[in-house]
């Protein structure tokens, strides 16, 4: 099982709203993604964190990570949502069963 977590630091014209838009979009279209198997996503608590966003996922193995990456609807969240108001990403995965050699995730 994969949990891909994405951290995201905003455009400065993204306001409170707009992130609020944001997060229930993500939410939206990423649960169309057969693929995914969990979505969840929320906002920072404190506010010198550097990331005051974040979008996790679930999937089964890497190559339903990239699968998932190739969903059309996954390409809209992509281009509709993150482009226009992210202004910088940083994301990782990691395996959640243990003793399983990550080689095969």
């Amino acid at each position: 099982m994969i949990a891909y977590l994405s951290l995201y630091k905003l455009r400065p014209e993204v306001t409170e709203e707009k992130l609020e838009d944001m997060m229930s979009r993500a939410r939206m279209a990423l649960l169309r993604v057969p693929e995914v198997l969990t979505v969840k996503t929320g906002k920072r608590v404190n506010p010198n964190d550097p990331f005051p966003w974040f979008v996790y996922l679930e999937v089964e193995s890497m190559d339903k990570l990239a699968i998932c990456q190739d969903d059309p609807h996954y390409i809209k969240f992509r281009e509709e949502v993150l482009k226009p108001n992210v202004a910088e990403q940083d994301a990782t995965a990691f395996e959640m069963e243990p003793r399983k050699n990550v080689k095969y995730s």
